[in-house]
Order: C-alpha cells, then structure tokens, then sequence
C-alpha cells in the first residue's frame, strides 16, 4: 500500500510516495516549490524514470534477452517501493524485478532510490545492482517539476522566469517528433555565448522539449526577478530535459538524464541507445542530483 514520508533538515521539507518512490513535495519555509500535480496540467510531480528515459520507437526494442516493451519512461514509476530505510532527514525505497517486471523488461535488477536532506537541498540518488547473470543495461533519470512562480512570488508570471547556467555557452537542442522521437541531425541553435535563456510558452509549443546535451558545470538555476526558484545540479547525468506542459501550465520540469529518447539515427536495439549504462553481474551504479529551493 502507498504510504508516505516527510524528512526534514532546517528550512528544508520533502514527502516522498512509496508508489514510484516519486517526490510529491518540497518545501522551504513552508513554501510550496514542486508542482502538486493539477489533473488539468499534468498528474504527475517528480516520477523515477527507469530503466529507459522518454520513448522507444513504437515502445519497443530488441536486446540481447529478448524484446523490450516499455512505455514511456519505463517501470520504476509504476509500481510500489518497499521502504528500506529512514531517518529524520532521509529516506530509501527499493523496487527489485519480478516475473511482471520481465515481461516487459527481461533482466534482474534491485533499483534503491534514496533522498536526504541537509544544507539546504534535497539529494535523489539512483543505485542500480545487476541481480541477474548476464549484462544489465538501463538508464536513469529525474523529472521534478517546479511551481511558476515559486511560493511568494505570485506577482511573477511564466515569462519572466529563466534559465541560469554555470557559465556563457551555445545550446543547441535536437528536434523531437509528437511520438517525442529525437532528431539529432535537426539542432536549433537557443542562445549562443550567453548564461541566461528567457523562458516562454512559445519555445514549449515549437520545441516540446528541450533536451540540453552537455549542460557546462551540470547545474542550472530555474529563477524569477526575485532570484528565487530553484537550483539542480546534476553531475554526472550528460542530459537535461526542460518541460512543461501546455500553454498556460504554471510549472517547469528540469529533468537530469542519463540518456535520452530514442534518436531518429539510431537503431531499435536496446543496448545501442544514447546514453546507454552496461552493469556486469553483481555491480551497483549510483547517481545523484540535489534540489535547492532558493
């Protein structure tokens, strides 16, 4: 049954669902900074993605185990999270494969996600261990979604929010198709030799997403006038997924990934996505990212 968990460190609060082990929220001061899911918007606040992020082609691929039938996102979000540890400041959630899991993805795995609060910020760690006896290959990603405005700065519309980098670079971003196929032969050049992109619902409509390779410094600041929003960093994922919604949606996803959709320029085999983690039998693979509310 889903139960929920509230872990806390100073200003900082987040409740956590054992169903997906999905972040429902994240507090500072008692200000509301993730999305609370509207049915209207989108259902859904910060779900797990594994062990594929975005779309297979028809959601479906081969691999060495046979064929993979995944719909978006994969798995993890789908299915109920044993808790397996917990603290005042910390949780840990573990989903292992199942006969219902092989069905649609033949491999063994054991996927704990953690999440601890301290400075400040909220980590989310995957750890991935190949339970099985032949090579697990996955990927991993994050998709929490952030109020805009951000609590207490309800005079700020959409428009005025923006991206902040770590440093100036050019990002150019792939054309993805209605089926959220990506085009990496098609780049649109957003910004060139600047640290800053102004967001509008117009770039959502054109582009649907925006999937950012080789973020610089793998951090970003989701900010207002005000300065306040949001910070994630994200070492270690070699994507960035920004969403949201529809037109008029109050909220932006930033989306750490390890790898992407499935690319027109790629095959329908599994193992040859983008991005693409391979674990040898008994071997664990650990990633994080962390979320300040500013």
């Amino acid at each position: 049954m889903s139960e929920l968990t509230t872990i806390s460190c100073g200003s900082v609060t987040a409740t956590i669902d054992s169903m997906g082990a999905q972040l429902m929220s994240l507090s500072r001061d008692g200000g509301e900074y993730l999305w609370q899911g509207e049915e209207s918007f989108w259902p859904r606040r910060a779900p797990v993605l594994f062990p594929i992020v975005g779309v297979l082609r028809g959601n479906r691929a081969t691999s060495a185990q046979g064929e993979v039938t995944l719909q978006r996102h994969g798995i993890a979000r789908l299915y109920d999270h044993a808790i397996v540890g917990r603290t005042e400041s910390s949780v840990t959630y573990e989903l292992a494969s199942t006969e219902e899991t092989r069905a649609a993805y033949p491999y063994d795995f054991r996927l704990n996600m953690s999440y601890s609060v301290a400075d400040g910020a909220l980590a989310q760690t995957f750890r991935v261990t190949n339970t099985g006896d032949v090579t697990l290959p996955f990927t991993v990603g994050g998709h929490p979604a952030f109020n805009v405005p951000a609590p207490g700065c309800e005079g700020e519309s959409f428009g005025d929010y923006a991206l902040e980098f770590a440093e100036p670079w050019t990002a150019r971003v792939p054309r993805i198709d209605e089926a959220g196929l990506h085009d990496f032969s098609n780049m649109t050049e957003l910004f060139s030799d600047s640290d800053r992109y102004q967001l509008s619902h117009d770039v959502f409509e054109r582009m649907l997403t925006l999937v950012f390779p080789d973020v610089p410094g793998r951090r970003v600041r989701l900010v207002g006038p005000s300065g306040h929003g949001v910070e994630v960093a994200f070492d270690g994922f070699g994507y960035l997924g920004v969403w949201t919604a529809s037109a008029d949606a109050p909220f932006v996803a930033i989306e750490p990934w390890v790898g992407c959709a499935t690319a027109y320029d790629e095959s329908d085999v599994f193992e040859e996505k983008r991005g693409m983690v391979f674990l040898e039998p008994g071997e664990t693979y650990e990633a994080t990212f962390s979320m300040r509310p500013l």
